[in-house]
């Protein structure tokens, strides 16, 4: 029955509980969240996230956009249990925010709908709970818009889920429409009513067929897990009520079934029994504490699963608390041993942080102004440093674009506020390149940076501007040539003199460039052969074709000096001279970056991507299935570089919106005929 100390298996849980709400994009996360906040006497009715009067999703960016673009989190007491929510976005885009807090939930409702268009996205999105052995249930939603029997539609979701999925109840139709649902764990029909609770009544004549039907099948994927029922399976005993629950709530929390529960959350309906299946059978912070391998001495510890930047409240550190007792004036411990105090503890209810005076284990507590805290982050209560609970997700971007502040004033809060959001959302990434002044930003999509774009405009009245960021090029040169270069000026007092003769020729691929000598006879004094040295290395940085010049040897071979007028500065100049001389007359050619990318996608996707791959001048290396993903091959390729700047747009048209891809540099290739010339005409 597991360890004693994180509670019986199958009882009730008391403390407080923290759920993560997720599911492909569209399916009525959201929604789901309004209708049980509603039930539990939370808000005062229903909000629309069509209608944009719902509790989440309130933000300038959710509202245009119609869609979850952040993390929502509420609270509520239902019939005398607390429970913590966190209603995570759907879009793939966005899955840093679900994956940054699920570490720290109790239970996962999952919730999809009878489409199977969405089914790519669902395997995501189970599988980043699956993997972390969170206890989930799956709620079907929007029963009320389909014609498709429920066993149908759940052999169209079981390819998307590891463990088996478990139907825990079954429609009534009605002249084909929904009207209820009979409960197979407790053998009870109710008949939907709008507003209020469901009505009981008695299993109609015409449903005890399927009903028999439907429970004999959920206890016989139970019976796979528990010898005892499927003895008497087998011998013709009818199990009792008590032991098919016990059955389903053990088998649940250890993360080996997915129970499958039926409604419409925009009506309401089936949300009084998905909330009955939360306070009996969702485990607590104990069994979380315990998946997470928190020792039995750490009495006072925190997880922070999300990080705000609240307009008038600052730096809001959303955290778990797994153990232990928190106040407003209790110090917090880093894993560095650094003390903190916040600046207060709040409760966040949709967009509003509610001050409260205290915290227990279980709760989901925001703390205020930990500038040092980060997302995922472990903290001790008290003087003792916590070891890191929770290792974060790193995505790499998969869209970068150019950003800069249309006004050169802003671009101190500019960097400010990147760093907020960079702190909210870890996906989110700035790079500087230095070699061309540009300012980047990285993301998850063209939705991801839209978003975030639009938020330095709505949060922090930022007037931004996009930019496609410049491809690294360089170039090189196929031929060899010799030259003298002479630099020599008189203007008064001592003059400029720096006489060299230069060998300029290319090297192997991926050499970089050298620089030495052979001069003899002291024809150039050695004190200036460093010079002639920086000289090279400048001219080397632009090419005639316009980019820095890779593979390139070049020797000073010869050259004469004044006593007088020659100087560091003189052979330098000369030296740049000469090489920007010599270097068209050695056959410039363009090089190109190449990336070796592996590319994620569906396996009935693979021929789109094939050809996708082929459409942007890439070399397909091979395919393989996708290790650990049932369903999903991995592409290896090599792709230009300039192709792979927006590939994952045409990435996700082809793959329903879940197609990924990785990359790292893999050399630089030689690029002539009109597209060199394009890119050359273009500097």
């Amino acid at each position: 029955m597991g360890d004693k100390r994180f509670g019986d298996a199958v009882g009730r849980v008391s403390s407080p509980r923290c759920v993560a709400i997720v599911g492909p994009f569209a399916s009525g996360k959201t929604t789901l969240l309004e209708a049980m906040l509603a039930r539990a006497g939370a808000i005062p009715r229903q909000g629309s996230v069509t209608g944009k009067t719902s509790l989440g999703d309130s933000s300038k960016e959710a509202r245009e956009h119609v869609m979850s673009v952040e993390t929502n989190i509420a609270s509520c007491d239902y019939k005398g249990d607390t429970f913590h929510f966190i209603d995570c976005p759907g879009s793939v885009e966005f899955l840093s925010e679900e994956n940054n807090a699920l570490d720290g939930v109790d239970m996962v409702i999952v919730v999809a709908e009878p489409d199977d268009k969405k089914i790519p996205a669902l395997q995501v999105i189970l599988k980043a709970v699956e993997d972390r052995g969170i206890p989930h249930a799956l709620f079907l939603n929007k029963i009320d818009r389909t014609n498709q029997r429920v066993r149908e539609t759940l052999e169209l979701l079981q390819k998307a889920s590891a463990v088996p999925l478990v139907l825990r109840q079954i429609p009534i139709w009605k002249n084909g429409i929904a009207t209820g649902f009979i409960d197979l764990a407790l053998e009870r029909a109710f008949v939907y009513q709008e507003g209020q609770a469901s009505e009981v009544i008695g299993i109609p004549d015409e449903e005890t067929s399927r009903e028999v039907e439907a429970r004999y099948s959920m206890m016989e994927q139970l019976a796979d897990l528990d010898d005892v029922l499927m003895e008497q399976l087998l011998e013709d005993i009818t199990p009792e009520n008590d032991l098919v629950f016990e059955d389903l709530v053990k088998e649940m929390r250890k993360g080996d079934i997915c129970p499958v529960f039926i409604g419409s959350a925009e009506k309401g309906n089936g949300i009084r029994r998905l909330w009955k299946a939360l306070r009996h059978e969702a485990c607590g912070h104990e069994q979380t504490a315990a998946r997470l391998g928190l020792e039995e001495t750490d009495t006072g510890t925190l997880v922070v699963l999300k990080t705000f930047h609240t307009e008038h409240g600052g730096k809001l550190s959303m955290a778990r608390m797994l153990s232990g007792n928190l106040t407003e004036t209790s110090l917090v411990t880093d894993k560095h041993g650094e003390e903190y105090r916040p600046s207060g503890l709040f409760r966040l209810q949709g967009s509003q942080a509610i001050k409260i005076s205290g915290a227990k284990a279980g709760d989901l507590v925001g703390l205020g102004k930990l500038e040092e805290v980060d997302t995922c982050d472990t903290l001790g209560i008290g003087k003792k440093p916590r070891r890191q609970l929770i290792t974060p997700v790193v995505l790499d971007p998969v869209l970068s674009t150019g950003i800069r502040a249309k006004e050169k004033k802003d671009d101190v809060r500019l960097t400010a506020a990147l760093t907020k959001l960079t702190e909210e959302d870890p996906s989110l990434r700035v790079y500087q390149v230095q070699e061309t002044g540009e300012t980047l930003l990285g993301g998850q999509g063209e939705m991801h940076l839209r978003v975030a774009i639009e938020r330095l405009g709505n949060k922090y009245g930022l007037n931004v501007e996009r930019y496609t960021p410049a491809v690294p090029y360089r170039e090189t040169i196929r031929g060899s040539t010799e030259l003298r270069s002479r630099h020599k000026k008189q203007s008064g007092g001592h003059g400029q003199f720096g006489d060299v003769v230069l060998n300029i020729r290319p090297m192997p691929r991926g050499e970089g460039h050298m620089f030495d000598d052979t001069i003899t006879g002291g024809v150039v004094p050695k004190q200036y052969i460093p010079s002639v040295g920086e000289g090279v290395s400048e001219a080397l940085t632009k090419g005639p074709l316009g980019f820095p010049v890779v593979d390139v040897a070049v020797t000073l071979k010869d050259g004469s000096y004044h006593s007088v007028d020659s100087s560091d500065q003189a052979f330098r100049m000369a030296a740049i001279m000469g090489v920007r001389d010599g270097l068209p007359q050695c056959n410039p050619v363009l090089l190109e970056p190449i990336a070796r990318c592996s590319i994620y996608c569906p396996s009935d996707a693979t021929a789109k991507i094939n050809a996708i791959i082929s459409s942007r001048r890439g070399q397909i290396l091979g395919f393989d299935a996708r290790e650990g993903w049932d369903g999903w091959d991995e592409v290896q390729a090599l792709i230009p570089e300039s192709e792979v700047t927006d590939l994952i747009v045409e990435l996700r048209s082809a793959t329903a919106g879940v197609g990924s891809y990785t990359k790292t540099f893999d050399h630089l290739a030689e690029l002539s005929g009109k597209v060199a010339d394009q890119i050359v005409q273009q500097q």
